[in-house]
């Protein structure tokens, strides 16, 4: 039985794309190994949004050809954003190359193992799956992304999404909940909804607010344990869908909103449009709207033409707004975006103190809201989903509050899974937890009450399928970390 191994990197919806590449092999006899020296067949899923994550790409295939010059594999193959943007240059500079995946050929991948799949003529991708398409789930059991949406219509001028995933399209309101349902049958406790703007979906199959009829939807799976989306887009956040938020225990009171800037300047040159008043009415409203809600956003630093003037806008906006959780990019000159035209370049030194000011405020501010609101209440205790041991110290276990989303904001690290009738925590547990002591990100407890433990059955391999190699082996590189090879 051939082996086939895979490196993804970047974002969530990357690697759905190589779980159900990793799905639609294994349905047809493929066997999946973590170890990349093993493998006969190696898979680079790649990023490319921004320039950082272009590197990390390149690095990661150039370190598995060596593996077919000296290792066990006879085919490389290259998939994902950078096929998208660079087909003929990957294959003819990297001759250990054999084939090219786009994110609109994914279900050709198993043309690409078997043949020769090099060069398709250039067209939009349009490739979705649904809740039929093999997939091997490779998160931890209890919790799994599905994605509900590809591309994007939005104009942004620094984001070459469009380009890269075609145009904005919903996957099929039925599907998802079919996904859904399988995916709590089999144990998962926290679904993720992943898109490039997840708040736009259904428009293009004629649904008014369709997320939150989506949201209320899922709500009634009783399996679950919550329910977040990734990511809302401003000017499509609807007071019904604030309201189906507040309304349904099981959604998850989080809402992540990348707003990129505060300047109207700023926002015009992006073609973002609105101002940081609007964005602090909106916040506002939120919170109104949903009590105790978490709100986590992200901004671009040294965008052509950004003054001392917009960056002071954007820092006062910071403090004004007071968010739970927030991240900075540099801003990243993408070649083929419509910002790379722009003049008035702000030098790379510039942006990068611009970033780290920027994040200095924020971490007073996060280290604020985890203090009054998870420390200040001392007799109160919180739901958390326990993740297991901490990869950084084994003798330490990670947790998440309901206000984390999972792999970019704080965690709850455990000193305490072990109860006084002598019940030890599990990974995947429901557990009641105490908080003892909060810092600019993270926060510190101990376990008092084991709530629910996590279901017995452990096959999410969508349809059934044989020879997979266990899920937490394989590994996902996420962009910015170092590289790990499958093992």
């Amino acid at each position: 039985m051939t082996k086939v191994g895979f490196v993804s990197l970047g974002c969530p919806k990357n690697l759905v794309d190589s779980e159900v590449m990793m799905g639609i092999l294994a349905h047809n006899g493929y066997e999946l190994t973590p170890r990349a020296d093993e493998a006969e067949v190696l898979v680079v899923n790649t990023c490319s949004f921004i320039e950082a994550a272009q590197k990390e790409s390149v690095d990661a295939i150039l370190e598995m050809a060596e593996h077919k010059k000296f290792g066990a594999a006879k085919k490389l193959i290259v998939a994902g954003c950078l096929v998208e943007r660079y087909r003929e240059q990957i294959l003819e500079q990297v001759p250990e190359v054999d084939a090219v995946v786009g994110t609109g050929e994914v279900e050709r991948i198993l043309e690409a193992v078997q043949g020769d799949l090099r060069v398709l003529p250039a067209q939009p991708p349009t490739f979705l799956y649904h809740d039929f398409t093999p997939r091997i789930v490779t998160t931890p059991k209890h919790a799994a992304y599905i994605k509900i949406a590809e591309g994007c219509d939005h104009p942004c001028t620094f984001c070459i999404i469009p380009e890269l995933r075609g145009k904005f399209r919903s996957r099929r309101f039925e599907s998802v909940v079919r996904e859904a349902e399988n995916l709590a049958a089999a144990g998962t406790r926290e679904i993720t909804l992943i898109g490039q703007d997840t708040t736009s979906y259904g428009e293009d199959l004629g649904l008014r607010d369709g997320l939150a009829q989506l949201l209320a939807k899922l709500a009634q799976v009783e399996e679950l344990l919550w329910v977040r989306f990734l990511y809302a887009y401003p000017n499509r956040v609807t007071q019904k869908l604030l309201d189906t938020i507040a309304a349904h225990p099981r959604l998850a009171k989080y809402i992540d909103m990348p707003l990129q800037h505060a300047s109207r300047n700023v926002l015009a040159h992006m073609k973002r449009g609105s101002n940081g008043d609007a964005f602090l009415n909106l916040l506002e409203r939120m919170r109104k709207s949903i009590p105790g809600v978490s709100l986590r956003t992200s901004f671009i630093a040294g965008f052509p033409g950004e003054t001392e003037a917009d960056f002071k806008e954007l820092c006062d906006f910071v403090k004004a707004a007071k968010l739970d959780w927030m991240g900075v990019f540099e801003y990243s000159d993408v070649d083929n975006a419509e910002s790379h035209a722009l003049g008035k370049k702000v030098d790379a030194e510039t942006i990068t103190d611009r970033r780290n000011r920027l994040m200095a405020i924020q971490k007073k501010i996060s280290k604020e809201n985890l203090r009054a609101k998870y420390r200040a209440a001392k007799q109160e205790t919180f739901v958390a989903l326990v993740e297991g041991p901490s990869k950084d110290n084994p003798l330490v276990w990670e947790a998440r509050l309901e206000g984390m989303a999972p792999e970019i904001d704080g965690k709850l690290y455990l000193t305490d899974i072990e109860l006084s009738d002598g019940k030890v925590a599990e990974a995947g547990d429901v557990a009641r937890v105490e908080v003892t002591k909060s810092d600019a990100y993270d926060l510190i407890g101990r376990v008092v009450e084991i709530l629910l433990r996590p279901a017995q059955k452990a096959d999410r391999n969508f349809p059934a399928t044989s020879a997979v190699a266990p899920a937490e082996k394989l590994h996902r590189i996420a962009t910015g970390a170092p590289l790990r090879v499958l093992g």
